[in-house]
């Protein structure tokens, strides 16, 4: 599993980059507040339900939660799984809420 900082992240959105950005909080929290990122929430994926990016198995996935551990779960699960590029977003939206 390889890390990304929101400031990375912020930089490589800003430029334009097409980016795979998956969300696993929870469909309440994403409507509070959400990056641009594709709701798939940690429930579903520890259950295996990952046919919506299934298509992505050899694909940068970017994975965010709300402090960064939910989304670091969910790159463990995924890489079990036959996921061969899953990078999480440290500190989470809550960092990204923090930036400058």
């Amino acid at each position: 599993m390889n890390v990304i900082s929101v400031s990375e992240l912020k930089q490589r959105i800003d430029a334009g980059e097409k980016l795979n950005l998956i969300d696993v909080r929870e469909p309440a929290e994403y409507a509070e507040f959400n990056i641009g990122g594709k709701l798939l929430p940690l429930g579903k994926i520890m259950g295996m339900e990952t046919d919506d990016i299934d298509s992505l198995k050899n694909e940068e996935l970017v994975l965010c939660c709300r402090s960064g551990n939910r989304s670091m779960q969910a790159c463990m699960m995924l890489e079990q799984a036959g996921f061969t590029n899953v990078v999480n977003v440290t500190g989470g939206l809550m960092a990204w809420q923090q930036m400058p």
